[in-house]
């Protein structure tokens, strides 16, 4: 049987639903929004696995249900502006809330706006995160750098990962004080990417 790809606005939030099937219907729509879009790495990964795997780490981290719903979602209204009918922010909050909105809101880079803005965006603004919108950048980061250190993006050369690495710490340190596990875990694959690249040179 076929299954249909559900649109771009998320059907309707139930008014009683289990987190767990909450958590659930999110991947589903990350999953279909996501479906053409692949990792820039030389592994060309499908794209959800990212987001799988940031809900991922924040879900063994203790982080509540409306952020590990925002995890899986928090690319969607940034990678489907070019979609026929993109998804946007009032979309995920009919479907998954208001305050699911607000965490991917508050994760969200305005892509109208050049990349080294956003990048320094992301490193001003870091620490004027809500709690849950910081967990929901911090293990962002924590599944880029193993990407880096694992499959690189096709043209980036040693110097550049050197210089995504170096930034991404920066941005992380505004991120921290939530979750001292989540924190742990960052500087750990921090380090391990600081170590292959050194390795690399």
């Amino acid at each position: 049987m076929d299954i249909l790809p559900l649109p771009a606005a998320a059907p309707p939030q139930p008014e009683a639903e289990a987190p767990l099937a909450a958590v659930l219907r999110a991947a589903v729509f990350a999953g279909r929004v996501h479906a053409g879009h692949r990792r820039k790495g030389s592994a060309q990964e499908p794209y959800v696995n990212h987001v799988l795997e940031v809900a991922m780490i924040l879900a063994t981290h203790a982080a509540p249900p409306e952020a590990v719903i925002a995890a899986l979602l928090h690319d969607t209204v940034e990678d489907s502006d070019a979609d026929p009918e993109p998804t946007t922010l009032e979309h995920i909050a009919e479907g998954f809330g208001a305050e699911v909105a607000g965490i991917v809101a508050e994760v969200s880079d305005d892509k109208a706006l050049p990349k080294e803005t956003r990048k320094a965006l992301q490193v001003r603004d870091a620490p004027k995160k809500s709690a849950a919108a910081k967990g929901v950048k911090l293990a962002d980061k924590i599944s880029n750098l193993r990407a880096i250190a694992a499959s690189p993006p096709a043209g980036w050369d040693h110097g550049r990962r050197v210089e995504y690495v170096g930034w991404a710490g920066r941005v992380a340190a505004g991120l921290k004080g939530v979750n001292p596990a989540l924190d742990a875990l960052f500087e750990r694959t921090y380090r391990d990417a600081v170590r292959a690249l050194a390795e690399e040179s």
